[in-house]
């Protein structure tokens, strides 16, 4: 697939040192690895492998530590199984590795690796952490801890939002549907914090299965607009349904944050799966090569996507400017 970056503003703990650590660790490229050579990195993911963006983290994790760093990989699987003791169960299991393996350096991807591994076990230890994929804020774990550093995963809510009204005029309700996960629900606080500043309700229709996903999206079309969230959790999900679905069901304005999700939603502006795992494996050289944890400042993401879905556009009245049309990637074909 074809992809248009668009940079965002950069957030971050310290503006100015930040800007100095991205730019330090961008560096790095270019310099010899001697210390990181015969080192070994552990990769912790949240999820499983399988689940699309995990793997677009772990595409860019491998690629940035190729040749530079032995990388060994453990796999909490809680997106299929949300239960916090399960959870609590995997986080011990990944201690009870790491005790065995002794890493360098541990990349821990997702909000369980860090409430349930990360949290309890290592703060301020002398493990180095460098975390990634956090979603929005990490007030719940903590951060910073002396031993760890990381890049926030920001969705670029606020420049959806702008298009909604810019395309809507009037715009008073709509519909966020996302599977019934920890993630998502977070997700939803902040889209609904976000578009409550501009006088927007928003309501959650949360789902475990295909079937409730189909009823929540033909009951979103009675709302100005939907948002959907990923699909990650959704039991029997299956891409060739989900978009029949929404080709019946299509009305009104869709929207989404998520690449893999644009099948099902008019227009999408994406984060960067593998900006998180490439900047997280390039922290993870310069500790191998003494940087501390505690001199990488805490950084979100810059950079996401545009993408227009022309089949699902033709199928209502929406009218969206030309200019986000010229700058999107363009999936399907209108009918109009």
């Amino acid at each position: 697939m074809r992809f248009i970056s668009l940079r965002g503003p950069m957030l971050c703990r310290c503006a100015l040192d930040a800007v100095a650590g991205l730019c330090s660790v961008a560096l790095l490229w270019s310099v010899p690895w001697p210390a990181a050579q015969a080192a070994t990195c552990l990769y912790v993911s949240s999820y499983h492998q399988g689940y699309e963006w995990n793997d677009g983290i772990e595409r860019g994790i491998e690629r940035a530590l190729a040749g530079k760093c032995e990388l060994k990989k453990f796999y909490m699987d809680t997106k299929r199984h949300d239960e916090p003791s399960f959870g609590m169960e995997m986080a011990l299991k990944a201690k009870q590795y790491i005790e065995t393996l002794k890493p360098d350096v541990v990349i821990a991807c997702d909000d369980p690796a860090s409430a349930y591994l990360v949290r309890p076990y290592y703060k301020d230890a002398e493990l180095p952490i460098v975390f990634c994929g956090i979603n929005q804020s990490v007030t719940p774990y903590g951060y910073p801890y002396r031993n760890v550093t990381g890049m926030i995963e920001i969705s670029p809510i606020k420049p959806l939002l702008k298009e909604i009204k810019s395309t809507l005029k009037r715009v008073k309700r709509g519909v966020y549907l996302a599977p019934d996960s920890m993630s998502q629900h977070r997700e939803f606080e902040l889209n609904r914090e976000t578009y409550a500043q501009e006088g927007i309700e928003i309501t959650p229709i949360f789902v475990k299965n295909m079937i409730q996903w189909e009823a929540g999206y033909e009951k979103a079309q009675a709302a100005d607009f939907l948002i959907i969230g990923n699909n990650g959790g959704i039991e029997d999900w299956d891409n060739a349904r989900a978009a029949a679905i929404a080709a019946k069901h299509t009305r009104k304005l869709s929207v989404t944050n998520y690449d893999w999700m644009v099948d099902y939603a008019i227009l999408a502006m994406t984060k960067l799966a593998e900006e998180q795992g490439e900047w997280a494996a390039l922290s993870a050289l310069s500790i191998l090569n003494g940087s501390k944890p505690a001199q990488l400042p805490i950084v979100t993401n810059r950079k996401w996507n545009i993408y227009v879905n022309l089949t699902l556009l033709g199928r209502t009245d929406v009218e969206l400017s030309p200019r986000i049309i010229h700058k999107a990637v363009k999936i399907g074909e209108s009918d109009r």
